[in-house]
């Protein structure tokens, strides 16, 4: 029997919530998904493990799964708000439906229900203190551009596209040039007794990047200390001994199928004091030679197209180029 307040759609015998049990039952949906939305990559089983750690994640309330009379899950979305209170409200939707049970009115269905729980997420944080009541709020999605019946689902509920994200490549056989830091600065690999200095060094960088919040020390920790993060790829400009610019890089052998050996470069930042005095190139330089060094024959990242630091232009003069791009759809409240 289906949960209460469960979506309705004649292509699912049953919904229901999720357990740490449904781990590998996410999983398999998401990546059925993943070979046809973007095949060239695919999101780690530990990734969704991960979610059950959080504690300001409740899949028990917050993620749905579908499933077909035979008892095979064909769809799964989840609704999580961020843990930041500072200045707005924050929840992402993620979730997809298997290629092979698309077009029948499940993603619909699955993603009306994300919606409702999503604003009552909001309505029980607003609920909580006058102060997190006065905050604004945005729920957002992201869809790939060949998803046009997740932008017309979201649409409908007058979610709107307002940033795009592109996926780049960098060919790691062409010629990389040489790395040069600024006087008095330190380039060096990541060490876990950084782990602190550069979640702090992040939360700087991207303050004034679209979309960002801070993250948290729990979230950084399982990022810093996860199966796919590379120390010997990752690199940090010091100054005096402070980060002040770093790339973090991580290695996924999930991948390898489509792309090769290849490394994903999670972040890249400078804190503010620090901007335009060519540390972002010197850090991704630095980065490029340890990756093509370690064997790897690709660089991949994602960047927001109209970045303010003009990150877009920046990876392009490093010799990456466009893939595919990624809409962010959202609704303001």
């Amino acid at each position: 029997m289906s949960e209460p307040n469960a979506p309705s759609c004649p292509a699912v015998a049953d919904w229901r919530t999720a357990t740490p049990d449904d781990i590998d039952v996410i999983h398999s949906v998401l990546a059925a998904a993943d070979r046809v939305d973007h095949p060239t990559w695919t999101t780690p089983r530990e990734d969704v493990a991960e979610t059950f750690e959080l504690s300001h994640v409740d899949h028990a309330r917050d993620t749905m799964i579908a499933f077909d009379a035979d008892g095979e899950a064909v769809a799964v979305g989840t609704v999580m708000l961020h843990p930041s209170r500072d200045e707005h409200l924050h929840i992402y939707l993620t979730g997809a439906v298997r290629p092979d049970r698309r077009g029948l009115g499940i993603g619909t269905a699955l993603f009306r229900w994300q919606h409702e729980r999503a604003e009552e997420q909001l309505q029980e944080a607003r609920a909580s203190d006058d102060a997190i009541a006065a905050l604004p709020a945005e729920i957002q999605v992201y869809a790939s551009e060949k998803n046009s019946a997740l932008e017309r689902i979201a649409e409908s509920l007058d979610y709107r596209t307002e940033r795009w994200f592109s996926t780049m490549h960098r060919d790691l056989t062409q010629p990389i040039a040489d790395v040069s830091a600024p006087d008095g600065i330190e380039l060096v690999a990541f060490s876990s007794d950084r782990a602190e200095d550069a979640r702090r060094a992040r939360n700087d960088a991207f303050r004034d990047h679209w979309g960002s919040l801070p993250t948290p020390p729990e979230r950084w920790q399982q990022f810093i200390g996860g199966p796919f993060l590379r120390p010997d790829l990752c690199t940090l400009a010091l100054d005096g001994g402070d980060i002040v610019a770093f790339c973090l890089a991580s290695v996924n052998e999930g991948d390898f199928d489509v792309l090769g050996p290849n490394a994903y470069i999670d972040l890249v930042g400078v804190v503010r004091s620090h901007r335009r005095r060519g540390l972002a190139p010197a850090v991704i330089l630095r980065s490029l030679t340890a990756m093509r060094g370690a064997g790897l024959g690709m660089a991949v990242l994602d960047v927001d197209t109209e970045s303010p630091t003009g990150a877009n232009a920046l990876y392009g003069g490093l010799g990456f180029t466009a893939f595919e791009r990624d809409r962010v759809l959202v609704r303001r409240y």
